[in-house]
């Protein structure tokens, strides 16, 4: 598969990192407004999306005048539960304005470890996407819990995006970061660095390329959103890491335009 198949993808979904949703004054209403728009107007054509969104524990963090990122697992879930509804809430108004409905669901890992709840997460995504509503989705970070006998945590919103993709046969999965795709080395300490165009398997040279934790309040890096790449090229999805600074970006993808890192593994499964 190349890029140029990405105009026929008809069930897209959209991963918006913490540093896509926020600036440094709070959240950024301009691009979440932008983001409105893209959905409404690929639904008008057709398109099915589904939102992984980062930043609750980032606005819930801001709202209560943190600093930093929470540390002690009390403390983010209380930014949790306070940032998902400030979120959920101008997600709702902006995508309003373009006349679509959002519905939120929360997930944690034993939710899709059960063959029962996983086909009860399945048949609600695919009603809502039939009626033409988008699925907001986040990580449960408020009753999530990462111990050893009893793990419920997906650890971040990149892996999630990908098990989403998986578990509801997605055509495409699109990363919105704040970096341009994969590079060969980092970037800001390389100005010779490369952006890698494609990727049809995972290596260790790969993974080498991987860069650090982003901003204060990210829990993820190139890292995560390559252990995404690893899920993504088990199935027939397709996934592009890319720039999340302008939304629109995403109807150039879909026009096959090179854009970011594209990652589909060679042959179907």
């Amino acid at each position: 598969m190349n890029r140029t198949n990405l105009r026929n993808a008809k069930r897209i979904i959209i991963k918006l990192g913490t540093n896509t949703i926020l600036s440094n004054e709070g959240i950024n209403f301009a691009k979440m407004d932008r983001l409105a728009y893209v959905c409404a107007s690929l639904i008008q054509e057709g398109k099915e999306i589904v939102i992984v969104s980062s930043g609750a524990i980032g606005v819930g963090s801001k709202e209560l005048n943190e600093e930093h990122y929470p540390t002690t697992i009390a403390d983010q879930q209380v930014a949790s539960a306070v940032g998902q509804t400030i979120l959920m809430g101008h997600y709702a108004r902006f995508f309003k304005y373009y006349g679509v409905n959002v519905g939120q669901i929360l997930l944690t890992r034993d939710v899709i470890d059960y063959p029962q709840s996983l086909q009860n997460v399945q048949v609600a995504m695919d009603t809502l996407l039939r009626r033409k509503i988008v699925p907001i989705i986040n990580e449960n970070d408020a009753v999530a819990v990462e111990e050893l006998n009893h793990q419920t945590k997906f650890g971040d919103n990149d892996t999630l995006s990908a098990i989403v993709a998986k578990m509801t046969a997605a055509d495409l999965l699109v990363i919105l970061s704040d970096v341009d795709g994969l590079y060969d080395s980092n970037p800001q300490q390389n100005p010779k660095a490369r952006l890698i165009d494609q990727v049809n398997e995972m290596t260790e040279e790969i993974h080498q390329m991987a860069l650090g934790k982003g901003s204060e309040f990210s829990t993820g890096g190139m890292a995560t959103k390559l252990n995404a790449a690893e899920v993504i090229l088990t199935t027939n999805s397709s996934l592009v890491i890319t720039s999340g600074a302008d939304p629109s970006i995403i109807f150039d993808i879909l026009k096959g335009e090179t854009i970011g890192t594209f990652f589909h593994r060679k042959g179907d499964r």
